[in-house]
């Protein structure tokens, strides 16, 4: 009893008591604790570094092929389009184009004026070429077998004559004066349009054969007109001096005499500039101008002359 009424002990014990280590709190220090927590938070930022190293990060090569990847991906997604104008020109042949451009102009005259003054002029072996085109077209539509001339055949291959037949009514002009002005490319376009029309076929019938009988008197009148504008010109002693004559000649000769009209024309543009005069000179064959051209077209006028040994 007296032991558990007795007196607290003194003020100044409790005191020391609380300040002895065996009653001390273990609570870290200020300074210990803010260590610890700038370590924590410096160890994100540790392995950051460590994960952005040269040693850990992507080569280049993986770079581009990562960005390459991506590239694809992103071009996957795109929707489709038709191609631009430049590249559907690409795909077509001439043929197409041809088509496509006739189609617009027969709609909008106005772009088929443009295209004329715009494109460049035909030239002969250009426009040569075509008629050739067109002639192959004809050959190749030939029946096989049986009699070539017979009005079976001419029925087969009638669309293609025609077709030729109004290219050539077409081409023709277009090399003739006024609108073609050198005499020399109008005459190169007649020479060959002529041997495309020497290729003609013949036929049984009189009146299938009228075809061709209406080309060579077309192609007589271009022969004269473009030896008219040509005689006009310095160029016309090139009518003599090319060997235009025997060209004409030889192409009235395969004709049958159908350029007749041209070779009078030739004939009388060459007598103006000094061939004819020169005949009445010598006198030997009289009036026969017939004659005289022959032998002047063909090449052998005067080989029949005496010549004159020494002085007049």
């Amino acid at each position: 009893m007296n032991s558990i009424l007795a007196s607290p002990p003194p003020p100044h014990q409790l005191y020391n008591n609380y300040l002895s280590p065996s009653h001390s709190m273990s609570f870290p220090s200020g300074g210990s604790m803010s260590r610890k927590r700038k370590a924590e938070d410096d160890e994100p930022q540790a392995e950051d570094r460590m994960s952005s190293s040269p040693s850990n990060s992507p080569a280049p090569s993986d770079r581009s092929l990562t960005a390459r990847r991506h590239k694809k991906r992103a071009r996957s997604g795109l929707a489709g389009r038709p191609l631009g104008l430049p590249r559907l020109l690409e795909t077509l042949d001439a043929e197409s184009l041809r088509g496509v451009l006739q189609s617009i102009c027969s709609r909008h005259p106005g772009i088929g004026s443009e295209v004329e003054h715009t494109a460049p002029r035909p030239s002969v072996p250009s426009a040569l070429s075509v008629l050739k085109n067109y002639e192959s077209a004809l050959q190749s539509s030939f029946p096989f077998g049986g009699d070539q001339t017979s009005d079976y055949a001419y029925n087969r291959v009638r669309q293609q004559l025609m077709a030729l037949l109004d290219a050539l009514a077409d081409f023709t002009p277009h090399f003739l004066p006024p609108n073609e002005t050198q005499e020399s490319q109008a005459l190169s376009f007649l020479d060959g349009a002529t041997d495309i029309i020497h290729r003609l076929p013949n036929w049984n019938s009189f009146q299938n054969n009228l075809h061709k009988q209406n080309a060579y008197e077309e192609i007589s009148g271009a022969w004269a007109l473009a030896i008219r504008e040509a005689a006009k010109r310095a160029g016309g002693m090139k009518l003599q001096y090319d060997g235009w004559d025997q060209k004409l000649a030889k192409h009235n000769q395969q004709a049958g005499g159908k350029l007749q009209d041209a070779l009078n024309e030739l004939s009388a543009n060459i007598g103006w500039m000094g061939g004819q005069p020169q005949v009445q000179q010598h006198g030997n064959r009289g009036d026969d101008l017939s004659s005289v051209r022959q032998e002047l077209l063909s090449g052998t006028y005067g080989s029949n002359l005496p010549v004159r040994v020494g002085p007049w």
